[in-house]
């Protein structure tokens, strides 16, 4: 059976029922109710995606996908394409941010090779899913066959299926890959027909000069391969990235395995954005860990609906922000898990009026 299509059958609208028991369980701990916010908020998210009151605190995996991107020779980038691949060793060392807050808040990460213009060998702690070494260059023609673009997704659902079957409660999207942005920016301008100008950012931190022409460019290879936006995979073969299919393919996988994710960024909203188009019912399984400093993510955000727990300027990716918003959820947990209810603590109720 195709695996694609087995996945997209298997994702189920939530059940309403869940979040309601939540609900009662966190109007019985010791607080006004709803005084904790938005951390409410989340626990009855991630109650209702795993169906399970009290939840378990997860076991957590942080997947940084890496890729390169033939639209770099275009000079739409700070930094020279050369840098995905050092950048991957440098995960692997242990030497970079997104490495120290995984650290920090007791996550896995999984460092994935989706399509970097590099041989990297067999490397420990390197997961090879190399579908090329890096996609064409898309102001000349498609960045990617449709048949590219399945596989990366399939290389996401394979991610998610090991993930799961290893006891993962909890996903955090990471991405790594010069050029990306541009090719989110494509792709979150076709997919919420908002203009290049609107979405497009500094991205490594271009000068405005740069940024003037990144947007030319962007412009240039939509205009030539005309994505059709009711077709993800078409928008994601002519206009995207490996990482960026990986990223789509791993949150759709997540889904019908009923694990909830924490997204990253921008180049992360760009992949909901595919999945979601594929699968409207993938959204509810997605918690937006923050809101960067490119001007397409709020777009991709509010085009989602989803509402961003943080607001840090971070324009790093990595998956840095999805680590911030992977201890929030742990925060979250342990309130609903550790509390004591009014009844076991001796605590007087709130009094109704007579």
């Amino acid at each position: 059976m195709d695996r694609l299509k087995n996945t997209l059958d298997k994702i189920q609208a939530l059940d309403d029922e869940w979040k309601r028991v939540a609900q009662r369980r966190l109007d019985r701990l010791t607080k006004p109710p709803g005084s904790l916010g938005r951390l409410e908020d989340i626990a009855k998210w991630y109650i209702q995606v795993t169906g399970k009151c009290p939840p378990r605190l997860p076991k957590k995996i942080l997947f940084t996908l890496a890729a390169d991107h033939g639209v770099v020779e275009e000079g739409v980038s700070a930094y020279p394409k050369a840098v995905t691949a050092q950048m991957v060793h440098n995960f692997l060392k242990g030497g970079a941010a997104i490495n120290v807050l995984a650290r920090h808040v007791g996550t896995e990460i999984r460092v994935v090779d989706m399509g970097v213009d590099f041989d990297f060998k067999k490397i420990p702690g390197l997961v090879d899913k190399k579908i090329r070494r890096g996609t064409q260059n898309m102001t000349k023609g498609a960045a990617m066959s449709r048949e590219d673009a399945r596989a990366s997704l399939t290389s996401g659902i394979e991610m998610a299926e090991e993930a799961a079957r290893g006891g993962a409660g909890l996903i955090g999207t990471g991405e790594m890959g010069i050029g990306n942005t541009t090719a989110s920016s494509a792709i979150v301008s076709v997919l919420t027909h908002a203009p290049v100008h609107r979405v497009c950012g500094r991205g490594t931190g271009i000068d405005d000069r740069r940024l003037a022409h990144k947007q030319k460019v962007i412009d240039a290879a939509i205009a030539l391969n005309q994505p059709d936006p009711t077709d993800p995979i078409e928008v994601l073969a002519k206009v995207g990235g490996f990482e960026i299919g990986g990223l789509a393919g791993l949150m759709l996988g997540a889904a019908a395995h009923r694990i909830p994710i924490v997204l990253d960024g921008f180049i992360a909203s760009a992949a909901a954005l595919v999945a979601v188009g594929m699968k409207p019912e993938t959204k509810a399984y997605l918690l937006a860990a923050h809101q960067s400093a490119e001007p397409g993510h709020a777009i991709a955000l509010r085009h989602l609906g989803l509402s961003p727990l943080l607001a840090f300027n971070m324009r790093l990716g990595e998956g840095t922000g999805a680590a911030l918003g992977i201890t929030l959820v742990d925060a979250a947990i342990k309130i609903v898990n550790e509390m004591a209810t009014f009844a076991s603590a001796g605590v007087s109720e709130k009094a109704e009026r007579r």
